[in-house]
């Protein structure tokens, strides 16, 4: 009789999830459904694991996961857009699910008493794969607080929505957030100017949560502006000691205009980022060629008077590797020189042109 009730339910009692990250396994899947049932307060048939049964197929990365009882399944839907082993995963009902007959065997939708934020979800925003604006935030350092995490994402503008996901036991930061932005034109210049930045021994991870959310065509100025808030890397480098910083000042060369914006000053000297490999650098005859290339490529733009390439000193750290330092007699060559180089692609890389303070320049801080 007991096996009869199942098969009954069974289509009532599986979800389907897809946009399955290439490592899952029935295992994974199961586990990891189980502990989020179980942190949102989904699980209404009693203590141990929600998930009885998965089924996966691995060449169309998608899963049918089947829960212990219809309530379950249907407190599970309100999972879409959960980010799985780093992927955001699209959760539906089968095609199979008759909700006509599902409705008589037990409730048809999630409870509203879920406690999404636990995992990341925020109820009544736009969230996972159905909110296009809403950001995934990985790769955080673990002891960044929340307040601290925030500051950095207001930098661009005021948020509508944040979620620092947590251990559901400890309390402590897992190291990814999510957010929405109350201006979703913002979303396009975070993901440029934060996505791959350096923070202590961390390196962020910033994009769509939602798998097929592109970067939108109406803004083709996002590197632009994204560079414009490169005063964001002066978070990195106080990221090492963060606990006992705030995240207040800026870098040299950008100065706090109205409304919070951040406005670049414009200076003779250009610092040109992702530039060349620290490896390329190492033989004097390779360092030659690369010397005279970008100084005959810069000369384009107006007369320089110096140019400063850092190489690589032993075992000894050195900075600004990666990186060329152009200073040129006027403001005027250094504007044309930033506007023609920026992601202007040398040696297979995409540059990244930003103005450098004249006086760490003069004094050969080249840190930035």
């Amino acid at each position: 009789m007991q096996a009869m009730t199942q098969q009954a339910t069974r289509h009532a009692r599986r979800i389907y999830v897809g946009g399955l990250p290439p490592l899952a396994n029935e295992q994974t899947i199961a586990a990891f459904f189980s502990q989020v049932m179980a942190a949102i307060g989904g699980n209404t048939a009693g203590p141990g694991d929600a998930v009885v049964n998965v089924y996966i197929n691995h060449e169309k990365k998608f899963a049918f996961v089947e829960m212990r009882s219809v309530e379950e399944a249907s407190n599970a839907m309100a999972l879409n857009g959960i980010m799985f082993e780093g992927m955001p995963v699209r959760v539906r009902r089968p095609t199979d699910y008759n909700p006509t007959l599902a409705a008589t065997l037990g409730p048809s939708q999630p409870s509203p008493h879920l406690n999404l934020a636990a995992v990341g979800l925020t109820p009544g925003c736009s969230s996972g794969a159905d909110g296009p604006d809403k950001l995934f935030v990985g790769g955080v350092p673990y002891y960044l607080t929340e307040t601290q995490i925030k500051e950095l994402l207001e930098s661009f503008g005021p948020l509508r929505g944040f979620d620092l996901v947590k251990d559901w036991e400890t309390g402590n930061s897992k190291g990814y957030a999510f957010c929405v932005y109350q201006d979703p034109a913002v979303t396009d210049v975070v993901c440029a100017a934060l996505n791959g930045l350096k923070m202590g021994d961390k390196t962020l991870t910033v994009r769509r949560a939602s798998a097929g959310s592109e970067p939108k065509a109406d803004h083709p100025d996002v590197f632009q502006q994204a560079q414009q808030q490169i005063a964001i890397q002066k978070l990195a480098l106080q990221a090492a000691g963060a606990g006992a910083m705030g995240f207040g000042g800026l870098m040299p060369g950008y100065t706090m205009g109205q409304a919070g914006a951040v406005t670049e000053v414009p200076t003779k000297v250009v610092s040109l980022n992702q530039l060349v490999s620290v490896d390329d650098l190492r033989d004097d005859q390779e360092y030659a060629d690369i010397y005279d290339d970008i100084k005959e490529e810069c000369s384009k733009f107006g007369t320089v008077t110096k140019l400063v390439i850092p190489r690589p000193e032993g075992g000894s750290e050195v900075a600004g590797l990666g990186k060329a330092f152009v200073e040129y007699s006027d403001i005027e060559g250094a504007r044309k020189a930033k506007a023609s180089l920026h992601q202007r692609k040398f040696a297979g890389n995409s540059v990244i042109a930003a103005y450098y303070p004249e006086d760490k320049f003069q004094r050969g801080e080249l840190d930035g």
